[in-house]
């Protein structure tokens, strides 16, 4: 999920990612809190975007 944050990820780890996500209740819950962290420090004037930011973070998985 943290690569998922910093770049698009392969098909075959993004995947893997969807699959373990219909599993684990506890990586649910955390990518919905990575989610939430970046759309709120999306929105915060003192921090800048970074310029690989393609603003794709907030899919769901």
């Amino acid at each position: 999920m943290s690569f998922k944050q910093d770049r698009a990820l392969t098909f075959r780890e993004s995947t893997a990612l969807r699959f373990h996500l219909s599993m684990c209740r506890a990586c649910r819950t955390c990518a919905r809190q990575f989610n939430l962290l970046h759309k709120i420090g999306d929105h915060h004037p003192d921090i800048p975007r970074t310029s690989n930011d393609k603003g794709d973070h907030h899919a769901p998985y």
